[in-house]
């Protein structure tokens, strides 16, 4: 198969930028300035990103200091350093320098400055939680679209300026990068831009200097305790996107975290809600799955009464449109325009289906947490006449506590578990695939389907097509979007829609 090692994409930058003295950045963030006063036309923290005129941050790492790469920034054309007393003796002679405390706590508004504060003129609706993020940034987009608004996009499946893709490599991209995109959404002349907000972004100051027009929070499950030290620190660092950088907060209270959120969120907070919730702001009522697992159900807000929906198979998904509809609406934009287009919207590796004439449905979905694996096989159950068969694996040097559940939570859900490979990283693949199969396994044989074991994800999902019968539903989970496969550092080419197609098309006799 194949392969292209990992390596960093530059980003766009603005091309109309008014320098920046040092000395304003300083009165800024409270550094000591010593050297030149020069001014700076742009910002970043990686050597290898400096374009001239630039000012370097140094920032500390868990291995080394950034600082030490100042002399490779400034050769590059770096005007000046932004660091800590630590980095400080790497910086060449004669550089000027910025000096903090602590680097990437003033980060991000110091980028935002460089770049003009470009939220400030640009409305940013930020969407944070667990699940949900891509498809809610998508359905608003969708519903900008409709309006007529010229848009921008930041999140896990792409960041688009308008209909062009641009390549970040995070959900939520450092803060000066980030900066630099807005800046260039706003050049572009979108008149709104939906990005996601994920938890380390919020943790590691990537969004600090935003100055978001809407905050939103879809819900909190287990995900991501290899970086937190618990469901109460990931809840924190969710929560800081309500600190007060959000101009209104708009909350999903379907579970007890979103209910805690909307809590803590401030003056400003809109509530949404689908579970029966008469005092939430807004509320969808009637819900009705339709014969394609979509839904359709009425829509309450202030002031608003209309049947809407989604195309999107799943419960979870109501609560995804209905907040895509409440957030556009504090924004200005009617809920009668932007409802049609949400009800109609698609979103790339969520819930998307792959059909070649089979006689069975065949679905790819990014669901790789406990609650969004078991949300997405409760959901296709009902859409199942036949056996409901899932393609699972867990992604290393992540969160290992899920791996066991995860596996636990698909031998329940299904008739037939192929415990895979994901994104193995660095570690071994077959001890993530053990450490599910020992979840799995966990579950009294009268309760859980039939496990088998396949290494090779593109075996497992020919073996799951090969198998299938009429009614049967295959579920590929965990990849999504994704359009490759991480091997010990190697990233090859994979995407499961595709895998997925070519399975089908030798199946049907397509060809391929």
């Amino acid at each position: 198969m194949p392969s292209a090692a990992i390596h960093r994409v530059a980003l766009p930058r603005p091309t109309r930028v008014v320098p920046v003295a040092l000395s304003r950045l300083a009165s800024l963030c409270g550094a000591s300035l010593t050297g030149t006063d020069v001014a700076v036309r742009g910002i970043t923290a990686s050597s290898d990103q400096v374009r001239g005129g630039d000012l370097f941050a140094g920032l500390p790492g868990r291995a080394a200091h950034g600082a030490r790469f100042a002399a490779d920034a400034v050769a590059a054309g770096a005007l000046a350093v932004l660091t800590d007393l630590a980095g400080r003796p790497a910086v060449p002679a004669g550089v000027p320098v910025l000096l903090v405390e602590d680097v990437r706590s003033v980060l991000g508004p110091v980028a935002a400055e460089v770049y003009g504060r470009p939220s400030h003129d640009l409305p940013v609706l930020g969407v944070t939680g667990t699940s949900g993020k891509t498809t809610t940034t998508f359905l608003a987009r969708a519903g900008l679209q409709a309006a007529g608004w010229a848009s921008g996009l930041i999140g896990t499946v792409a960041t688009l300026i308008g209909d062009e893709t641009v390549k970040t490599g995070f959900t939520t991209p450092e803060a000066p990068e980030t900066q630099a995109l807005l800046a260039v959404m706003r050049e572009f002349g979108a008149k709104a831009v939906a990005a996601e907000v994920s938890s380390h972004a919020l943790a590691m100051g990537r969004a600090d200097g935003i100055e978001f027009a809407v905050g939103a929070f879809t819900n909190l499950s287990q995900d991501h305790l290899d970086f937190h030290a618990g469901m109460e620190d990931y809840f924190a660092a969710k929560a800081r996107l309500f600190d007060g950088r959000s101009r209104v907060a708009v909350i999903v209270t379907d579970d007890e975290w979103g209910r805690r959120m909307a809590s803590v969120a401030g003056r400003r907070t809109v509530t949404v809600n689908t579970s029966g919730d008469l005092s939430a702001t807004w509320q969808a009522r009637g819900i009705t799955v339709t014969p394609d697992g979509g839904t359709t159900f009425r829509a309450l807000g202030p002031g608003v009464e209309l049947p809407t929906g989604c195309s999107l198979p799943g419960s979870y998904n109501v609560a995804n449109a209905l907040l895509a509809l409440a957030i556009l609406a504090e924004i200005g934009i009617a809920p009668a325009v932007a409802a049609p287009a949400i009800a109609v919207a698609s979103v790339p590796g969520r819930m998307e289906r792959v059909t070649l004439g089979q006689p069975f449905l065949a679905v790819v979905d990014y669901s790789h947490k406990p609650a969004a694996v078991d949300g997405a096989l409760r959901t296709l159950r009902p859409l199942t006449r036949g056996r409901l068969v899932i393609v699972l694996g867990c992604g290393g040097d992540r969160d290992r506590a899920k791996r066991a559940l995860m596996g636990q939570i698909a031998a329940r859900g299904a008739d037939v578990l192929i415990v895979t490979d994901d994104n193995p990283r660095s570690e071994d693949p077959a001890s993530i695939r053990r450490a599910m199969l020992d979840g799995a396994r966990a579950v009294p044989p009268a309760e859980r389907g039939e496990l088998r074991e396949i290494g090779d994800r593109a075996q497992a999902i020919a073996s799951a097509v090969t198998g299938a019968a009429a009614g049967d539903t295959v579920l590929v989970a965990g990849k999504g979007h994704e359009p490759g496969q991480e091997v010990g550092g190697v990233v090859h080419p994979f995407d499961d829609r595709d895998v997925l197609r070519q399975a089908l098309a030798r199946r049907e006799g397509h060809g391929g």
